[in-house]
């Protein structure tokens, strides 16, 4: 008992205590306590969301501009058009409230106002143009006025107000329940309290955010009186077009500068930092065709050329490309003479016209089908090669080849008429019986062919029986 009545009196303490906080923050205590242990039941309908405002438009940015300054006045407005402001967001609508029944046996939520809806973004200003100016006189800029500004940033759009909440007619109220018949031992009756709690205002929306101010315009000068050509430090062309027109390498020197504004007429407005070209270097390539084979046969080829300081160029052709060319470079101009030309593809074009003659005589022929043996300088190396099988060879592989020859040989031993090359076996250093007929032979020929520094080997191999 003692227990029980100290528990009463901690609970009647807790009570009077309520009164030092306001009547708000005493109602959400006891509302939160009461609440977490009874179901709830919302009544109302919650307001809608407002809706958000659409985003400002981009200003546009200003055109860019040439001119040619000679003196005469000039007025330019390059200014960047300034952002538009964002929508404002709509309000949220209040909650839509229903009436509490005198007789309700359950806590009640009111319903919340909707949030308002947030401010759209203003949009960026636009930037100011570009401007290029020709002049061959510095002071000629005096003349110019320019504005080229950027445009304002478009203000946020304001975020709407939240809608109201539903309030309750009053926060408690007491409910009688009995249970039994009246007069009967059973009938007993129970009071029970309930609340209801107030809905929330809605949120209030995010004021939208100003757009960007737009960049100034920037300047660019050119101490030229005729339009300037673009960079090419660097082309690939194919080579009938460098022998038919030639080719001219550029390169413009800028150099980044301050102290724009003070070059044009007092109050422009634009970017400090400016470019100047301070130098502009060119250098053409020509090719020279004096080489007996046809151009047509390169024509297709690619040729890579590169400028290289202010006064040279670097021609470099395809690598199976061969030629034997001379070089002339004076005045800014590089030209390449070609005296003789060969594809690499067309170097390993030796073919086999078979064996003939017996002993000292046994020769094997060669045709070069590129027909250009004239500028290719060829030297053999052989090995010598003899099978037991005799003439079963004509008709099956053999394995049993053994050499009986291998090195280099003397250009004595090779005899050239135009494209065609005889090699006389037989005046090698073997014995001459490896040299007669009906022997099995296997002849394993590397030519190395050689032109304009460069080289390439290619191996030929001939199976045959000697015959008399």
């Amino acid at each position: 008992m003692q227990a029980r009545f100290l528990g009463k009196l901690s609970l009647a303490i807790a009570f009077l205590a309520i009164p030092q906080f306001t009547p708000t923050t005493a109602n959400s205590i006891l509302c939160s306590s009461a609440l977490r242990a009874e179901e709830i039941t919302d009544f109302g309908n919650q307001g809608a969301k407002g809706v958000v405002g659409a985003r400002g438009e981009n200003g546009r940015n200003s055109d860019s501009l040439t001119v040619f300054a000679d003196g005469s006045p000039m007025t330019l407005d390059l200014s960047g058009e300034n952002g538009f402001p964002g929508e404002n967001g709509t309000d949220g609508k209040p909650a839509i409230c229903g009436e509490i029944a005198e007789d309700a046996q359950e806590n009640l939520q009111a319903a919340n106002g909707g949030n308002g809806g947030d401010g759209g973004d203003g949009g960026n200003g636009g930037n100011g143009g570009a401007l290029t100016i020709y002049t061959t006189d510095k002071s000629y800029l005096q003349d110019i006025y320019v504005v080229a500004s950027g445009g304002a940033g478009g203000t946020g759009g304001a975020g709407g107000a939240g809608g109201a909440g539903c309030e309750c007619p009053t926060s408690y109220w007491n409910q009688q329940t009995c249970t039994g018949k009246p007069g009967s031992s059973k009938y007993s009756c129970t009071t029970r309290e309930y609340q209801c709690r107030d809905g929330f205002e809605g949120r209030s929306g995010r004021d939208g955010r100003n757009g960007r101010n737009g960049r100034l315009g920037v300047l660019t000068l050119i101490n030229l009186d005729k339009s300037l050509a673009p960079d090419q430090p660097q082309a690939t062309i194919t080579l009938a077009q460098l022998k038919d027109r030639g080719f001219t390498l550029s390169q413009n020197e800028w150099e980044t500068r301050t102290g724009a504004a003070s070059l044009l007429a007092p109050g422009s407005i634009i970017a400090d930092q400016y470019q100047e070209l301070i130098a502009r270097h060119e250098h053409t390539v020509l090719l020279v065709w004096d080489a007996p084979q046809p151009v047509t046969d390169f024509a297709g080829q690619r040729v890579t050329l590169k400028l290289q300081g202010e006064d040279s160029a670097s021609v470099t052709f395809p690598e199976n490309m061969w030629l034997e060319t001379s070089e002339l470079a004076r005045d800014n101009i590089t030209e390449i003479f070609v005296f003789n030309a060969v594809l690499e593809n067309d170097v390993t074009r030796l073919k086999s016209e078979g064996i003939s003659g017996i002993g000292e005589n046994l020769k094997i022929s060669l045709v070069d089908r590129a027909k250009r043996s004239n500028v290719i300088s060829t030297d053999f190396k052989v090995k010598y090669r003899v099978s037991k099988s005799g003439d079963e060879a004509r008709f099956r592989r053999v394995f049993d080849y053994r050499t009986k020859y291998e090195g280099e040989i003397p250009a004595s031993l090779i005899e050239q008429n135009g494209d065609r090359f005889t090699i006389n076996i037989g005046k090698l250093p073997m014995p001459s019986e490896f040299l007669q007929p009906e022997t099995a032979i296997e002849i394993q020929l590397t030519a190395n062919r050689a032109f304009a520094g460069n080289s390439k080997q290619q191996k030929i191999t001939v199976r045959d029986v000697i015959k008399r």
